[in-house]
């Protein structure tokens, strides 16, 4: 691999595939949740619009599945908290994940830039709050007391990531680009490789089980279980230091 500078700041860029090997689902592998359940259906303003039941049911037995005793950090996620520790420069992550296992990994500089299951949001007030319980119409917003206008704290299809302007600087400064676990199909993610190669001078690694939609746009590539090369990849950069 090449060089990097010890003090030079490092995107990490996450996606389902560092969480299924933890026992969660992916979304776009061919028997992940998008070839059960329709977007349109569950994912969208529109859908929670006309049919909240329905969306609170999807988002409440993936809540219910994530807070299961065995659904725990894997040791890519706690590879990454490491990296995060022991690296001279900043290290973020910036993860299309709504789960908690970045941060029970140990990881502290995160974003998730797709929202969190763990938390809810109303739709009044805008109150974000912890979420461990189930949501349905009959939820009440601790914040402004109304009825039915909580929903999980997560980002539908057709609407903006949050904090775009903080990862768009973070891209524009790193000294390291690291996808891992990304289908490489989802914007506006799946462009940040291209945005670090425009900027010119950030190195550019995909951590994968098999190449991503956008592999060839990276520098280099590792594939393989995440579990495996993860560690693997942060043990050889602190190494070189």
């Amino acid at each position: 691999m090449k060089s990097i500078d010890k003090d030079a700041p490092i995107v990490v860029l996450t996606g389902a595939g560092i969480s299924k090997e933890s026992g969660l689902d992916t979304f776009r592998d061919t028997d992940g949740i998008w070839s059960k359940v329709r977007i349109e259906d569950v994912a969208t303003p529109d859908a929670f619009a006309q049919d909240p039941d329905r969306v609170h049911a999807f988002y409440n037995a993936r809540r219910q599945g994530l807070l299961g005793e065995n659904i725990k950090p894997n040791a890519a996620h706690q590879a990454l908290a490491l990296l995060e520790r022991e690296w001279t420069g900043e290290v973020l992550i910036v993860t299309q994940n709504i789960d908690n296992l970045h941060e029970h990994g140990g990881a502290q500089n995160i974003i998730h830039m797709h929202g969190e299951l763990l938390k809810s949001i109303c739709n009044g007030c805008g109150a974000i709050t912890g979420c461990t319980s189930d949501l349905s119409i009959s939820s009440v917003c601790r914040s402004c007391d109304a009825k039915g206008t909580l929903r999980p704290q997560v980002v539908w299809f057709g609407k903006m990531p949050l904090e775009m302007e903080r990862i768009e600087l973070a891209l524009m400064n790193a000294g390291l680009f690291v996808s891992i676990g990304t289908s490489g199909n989802v914007y506006p993610a799946a462009g940040f490789v291209d945005a670090v190669r425009r900027y010119g001078h950030g190195h550019t690694v995909e951590l994968n089980l098999e190449p991503s939609a956008g592999a060839t746009m990276f520098v280099e590539s590792v594939h393989g279980e995440v579990t495996t090369i993860v560690p693997n990849f942060v043990k050889g950069l602190l190494s070189s230091c």
